[in-house]
Formats: structure tokens, sequence, C-alpha cells
């Protein structure tokens, strides 16, 4: 799955338009490497999301096409 349609299903981030400009800025590295929006996700990968002085560190745990909001949680884990 994309990296960007994978912060949005897991509501990481709440739009993928939103997931696509924070790819594109540098805003978002998958193993340590800033990544495009079409970079393919897979289990295990470390993604951490910089937005302001905030950053969110996450494990994917598995991947999903669809999942209902209160599923989304197990999609990752916080690290």
């Amino acid at each position: 799955m994309r990296l960007d349609k994978y912060l949005k299903v897991s509501r990481l981030i709440k739009r993928r338009t939103l997931a696509q400009e924070a790819c594109a800025a540098s805003r978002v590295e998958v193993n340590g490497r800033p990544q495009k929006p079409s970079y393919e996700v897979k289990t295990g990968d470390e993604i951490l999301i910089r937005f302001g002085n905030k950053e969110t560190r996450v494990r994917v745990l598995e991947i999903r096409e669809t999942v209902r909001k209160e599923d989304a949680e197990s999609m990752f884990e916080y690290l």
C-alpha cells in the first residue's frame, strides 16, 4: 500500500492530500529516510511524522485497505 494511503487509512493523518503534502515536504520518514507518497509500506516499517514541534513515531503492524475508525490503531504501535 502507498505511504500516503496508509497514513490516511490508519488515521495518522486525516486526509490523503495532507499526507501527500507532508511526504513531499520531507516531513515523513520511513526507517530513517524521507520517502515519497508512492513508497510501498511494509509490515515492520518505522514511520516518523513531523508536524511543527510534534513528532509521532510508529511501527507498522498490519496493512489493510479499509478499517473501521475504532480498529485503526490496531494497524500500528507507537514507539
